[in-house]
């Protein structure tokens, strides 16, 4: 797990700050050819209004595109600019006034790119735990013809060490990357053309190269035509932004969101954010810190305090409108994304209803540019220097937040004595160290995670890796319990963690759910200089158990209470010492 590179997705993802995360490559080369890459200045498409006939002409397109796209040797080795000869055939196929007629443009369209060369090399497996659905081949096409032309392609599809779109980001992970694609920065609003481009490759790579697209809760296939109307009917770049963000939410993956150059999100949520830090507690929006210690006689609110309104509206309502537009794995997670964004104000005060030990008032809360506030979204750095302690009763304590791999020596030296060890991941670890802290605290080698990750030889195929292990069978291990500390903050390489710490036998997860989202982060390019990502591996217990919106499930289930906030106890860390003293 990339450390930096995800802590980075995580901030701008929830901040949807204004940041270029799409460059251009300017000349691309493959096997004895290359061609100069233009910068597109628009489709020449545009339409604003769509029938059902013309929706079902354009899914089976976006699915023969993206097909082509991953399979055909010409066209996935990066022979053809696939954005423009997508759009030479958009507008014709759309027009196609009967199914017979659209699947004949569609044939003669894959033929005009020469005969189909013979590739009989095959790397597959019987037994994938997920299988490339290529079903609408045969339900969505009404041509015998087409349908044995597609066919065909595939039983002679491209080797993966010729891909031009996609391959490995990493050879040993093996979760995708995603390549050579247009961002058309220079286009923040796209015109219809761009904003179908935008819609089919994204779907497509969700299709082919998305490990938990068995979990997505729709059909993905009914997606597509669903989808299309709304891409084609914006009116405006936030629109365009939105349908794009709803399209996003629909895979459930904590990893993903919308990100980029030009964001009119990001102007519709403003500039002024609360000079607290919120968090959904049992449902209740709670104020649990105050970013800044001088502003705290200064604001009319005080850490443990509820909001129930905001500018008259009901917290219930809000978190109803913005739940379509809130990618996450699972909705404690998705609170805690909301929670992050719900104050944030093109205005400079916010009215809101606060309820505490007093009962109901109304007040006016100040707000602040960001710059003016130590803010911080998932948890508050620590301002210790050690990422380890000796807490009373002889207890060790290990803060995931601020470690560094120099200290596991050190950890190892004093704490092994410790009646028990707590280690916090109620954060996202500053180094990573599940292999070497956790040879010390597992004391005997067990499997704890197996892998699925994508065979690039056959898209949408994903098969199950070898169990990895993890920990020591040597007497220097460490003997006594150790309790993990969870909650919605745990995410990716932190659940990563907690499962490898959990192999241990001894060990006890406290806590609530975790976020749901593990497996290497890839990012995706989208029109308009936009960037999203997905994780890019799919990640298992030894016994095939799933973490995908699952999360990490707590042995002892125990979230803080209101009482607890207000008077500053920290109830996990707590039950931890009472779990170690039993």
């Amino acid at each position: 797990m990339n450390l930096r590179i995800l802590k980075f997705a995580m901030i701008i993802a929830l901040l949807n700050s204004s940041l270029c995360l799409a460059g251009k490559q300017n000349t691309i080369k493959f096997s004895e050819k290359s061609y100069q890459k233009d910068s597109i200045t628009g489709s020449g498409i545009s339409f604003s209004e769509i029938n059902e006939q013309e929706v079902e002409n354009l899914a089976l397109l976006g699915k023969v595109w993206g097909f082509l796209k991953y399979h055909h040797s010409e066209i996935a080795s990066g022979n053809y600019n696939w954005d423009k000869e997508l759009f030479k055939i958009l507008e014709e196929t759309k027009s196609a006034s009967t199914n017979k007629e659209r699947d004949q443009i569609l044939l003669d369209w894959i033929n005009s790119f020469g005969e189909i060369k013979k590739n009989k090399t095959k790397d597959t497996a019987d037994d994938a735990y997920l299988k490339p659905d290529h079903k609408w081949i045969t339900t969505a096409i009404t041509s015998a013809e087409l349908q044995n032309k597609l066919l065909e392609i595939y039983e002679n599809r491209i080797s993966s060490s010729k891909m031009h779109y996609v391959d490995y980001a990493s050879k040993s992970v093996k979760n995708p990357a995603f390549l050579n694609e247009e961002a058309y920065e220079n286009i923040p609003y796209p015109d219809t053309g761009i904003r179908l481009v935008g819609l089919f490759r994204y779907w497509n790579i969700i299709h082919y190269f998305y490990p938990y697209k068995d979990i997505i809760d729709k059909n993905w296939n009914s997606i597509l035509s669903e989808y299309i109307p709304q891409f084609v009917e914006t009116k405006n770049e936030l629109e365009y932004e939105k349908v794009f963000l709803k399209l996003i939410a629909e895979v459930k993956d904590t990893h993903a969101n919308l990100s980029g150059e030009t964001n009119e999100i990001s102007k519709e949520l403003g500039t002024y954010f609360p000079p607290v830090h919120l968090r959904f507690i049992n449902d209740q929006l709670v104020i649990d810190d105050i970013y800044e210690s001088e502003k705290i006689d200064q604001l009319p609110v005080k850490v443990g305090d509820v909001i129930t309104k905001i500018n008259g509206k009901k917290i219930s309502e809000i978190v109803e409108e913005k739940i379509p537009y809130s990618p996450a794995s699972n909705q404690a997670t998705r609170l805690r994304n909301i929670s992050y964004l719900i104050l944030r104000n093109t205005e400079s005060s916010s009215n809101i209803q606060i309820k505490n030990e007093n009962g109901l008032k109304e007040v006016e809360l100040p707000l602040f540019k960001y710059d003016d506030l130590d803010f911080y979204l998932l948890f508050r750095e620590s301002s210790e220097t050690k990422s380890y302690k000796i807490l009373e009763d002889n207890i060790g304590y290990i803060d995931l937040g601020i470690i560094k791999q120099k200290e596991i020596s050190d950890i190892k030296k004093e704490l092994i004595d410790t009646k028990g060890i707590v280690v916090d991941i109620r954060n996202y670890p500053n180094d990573f160290v599940v292999y070497s802290l956790g040879r010390f605290l597992v004391p005997k080698r067990n499997s704890f995670v197996k892998f699925t990750t994508m065979n690039l030889n056959n898209p949408g195929e994903f098969n199950f890796d070898r169990s990895k292990k993890l920990g020591s069978n040597k007497k220097s291990a460490y003997q006594g319990k150790v309790v993990l500390l969870v909650d919605e903050r745990t995410q990716s390489q932190a659940e990563f963690t907690a499962m490898g710490f959990q192999a241990a036998p001894n060990t006890t997860v406290i806590g609530s759910t975790t976020a749901g989202a593990d497996g290497n982060y890839s990012r995706i390019i989208l029109p308009g200089g936009l960037a999203t990502g997905i994780s890019g591996i799919g990640v298992f217990y030894p016994d095939g158990s799933p973490t995908q919106r699952i999360g990490i499930l707590p042995d002892i289930e125990i979230t803080p209470s209101l009482e607890g906030i207000r008077n500053g106890k920290d109830e996990l860390l707590e039950k931890a010492i009472e779990v170690i003293n039993k």
